[in-house]
């Protein structure tokens, strides 16, 4: 298991990811939801404060679809229930996790937020070797980047509080057996001792 040591803010970046309006209503129960809307601002705020590049990251399509392909299960109960369609208000970051001006914003149409988006160029333009990552949900869009940005040789930090997933029990086996053999899982409490000249 990775182990959680300082981190250099200006080669890191966080990826708070598809904390949408209606990820956060309609797919997780109201508790969970709530725990980790509670934990991002606190996760924003630290990398801000540290000097870290935010990006935030969500799944948006145009109306009717067009990007969802009939062979994609997921994305077609995403049709057929009119979620995440761009500009609407189920598709808005939650207020919670709101961008300030000049934070990218990635758009994507599949789980994994590299594929068919520019994330990738705007990390390696940035000089970024370390990520951070917050997302919904654990079985989705945050084990697809752990697992893409694992062979892409990016060191890995997973803020467990910050993390959800409709299935309690897979969130807890993901984070413990799956995505902490290749990134360091930790708490908020835990990552905000990591800055060079602080202490857990």
């Amino acid at each position: 298991m990775p182990e959680l040591s300082h981190i250099d803010p200006k080669s890191a970046a966080l990826l708070v990811m598809d904390y949408q309006v209606d990820t956060l209503t309609r797919y997780l129960r109201a508790a969970q939801s709530a725990d980790v809307i509670a934990c991002v601002p606190d996760l924003i705020a630290w990398a801000r404060g540290a000097g870290m590049r935010v990006i935030h990251v969500v799944v948006a399509f145009r109306p009717g679809h067009p990007e969802v392909s009939p062979g994609n299960p997921l994305f077609s109960w995403v049709k057929a229930n009119g979620m995440a369609v761009a500009g609407s208000k189920g598709a808005a970051i939650h207020p919670a996790a709101a961008p300030r001006e000049g934070e990218p914003i990635v758009v994507k149409h599949r789980i994994s937020p590299f594929v068919g988006t520019d994330l990738e160029t705007l990390l390696r333009a940035g000089g970024i070797d370390t990520l951070v990552l917050a997302g919904v949900s654990t079985s989705g869009v945050v084990l697809s980047t752990v697992r893409h940005t694992g062979d892409l040789d990016y060191r890995l930090v997973v803020v467990r509080d910050c993390c959800a997933d409709p299935d309690p029990e897979v969130h807890e086996m993901l984070l413990d057996l799956v995505i902490a053999k290749q990134a360091a899982v930790v708490t908020m409490a835990e990552l905000a001792g990591a800055l060079p000249g602080r202490s857990s």
